[in-house]
């Protein structure tokens, strides 16, 4: 078993990055929405099913320097600095304490969402539903792919934005079977929690956030489906830091 590809989104709701190595600490991948749009008046985070087009925009974050990237071509590129203002939003239910920045990534996605929206810094998981860590086996996208004669599926494993894309062999859904369970990736170590109810951004082209395919009705004809929430992957917490890269071995215990 072996890790095919590895992702995120610095900026909750923008597009699915891969990378050639993730590091995940006791919260998580380091830097997976690290930060995230919000309409401050509204005390509203921006989700992507609610905003499609996210989507499309690309971000990029080092650790000093963030960059977004229109489907345009026009970037705002530079250094969010905290303004010392908060922000307290509800998020699924739980209150999440978000801090403003200041820098030229707000007026950038505000031109182009059509509303004013501000950047902000949130704490590791704030704005992450479920466990941090989330996994997806390839088998499962290839039983989806044939589901819905859609060979294109193989290519779009964006579409379900986990952090680890595995080969745990040739049995869809396998990954269900390792709730509760520890697996070692790359040199981490993560529990598996629970499967992850999908909502309709599965259906939206990852590139650019238009529908593109109908995966919750191919989901909900699934036979010996565990929930009538239209589980597809699984979340994780992180037992073990470590570094995970493609190629890594995949190893539940």
């Amino acid at each position: 078993m072996r890790v095919t590809s590895l992702g995120f989104a610095p900026v909750k709701g923008t597009r699915h990055a891969s990378y050639d190595a993730v590091t995940l600490d006791a919260h998580g991948p380091v830097g997976d929405r690290a930060f995230c749009l919000v309409d401050v008046p509204r005390r509203h985070v921006l989700r992507t099913v609610q905003n499609p087009s996210l989507l499309a925009v690309r971000s990029r974050w080092d650790g000093g320097s963030l960059q977004l990237v229109l489907p345009s071509g026009d970037d705002a590129t530079g250094a969010p600095v905290r303004t010392g203002e908060q922000v307290t939003c509800d998020y699924w239910g739980r209150e999440v304490a978000l801090d403003l920045l200041d820098g030229p990534h707000a007026a950038l996605a505000s031109s182009y969402l059509g509303v004013p929206v501000r950047l902000a810094a949130s704490p590791p998981g704030g704005v992450v539903y479920g466990a941090a860590v989330s996994l997806v086996s390839w088998a499962s996208i290839r039983w989806l792919a044939d589901r819905l004669g859609r060979p294109a599926m193989l290519d779009e494993a964006a579409r379900f934005r986990a952090t680890l894309v595995v080969d745990a062999g040739d049995e869809p859904f396998v990954e269900e079977t390792w709730l509760g369970r520890e697996v070692r990736v790359g040199s981490a170590r993560i529990r598996v929690h629970e499967s992850i109810p999908r909502c309709a951004v599965v259906d939206l082209d990852p590139a650019t956030g238009v529908p593109s395919a109908r995966v919750l009705r191919a989901l909900a004809s699934r036979t010996g489906a565990p929930s009538a929430e239209l589980p597809f992957g699984v979340d994780a917490h992180v037992v073990e830091p470590g570094e995970v890269r493609p190629s890594d071995a995949v190893q539940p215990s």
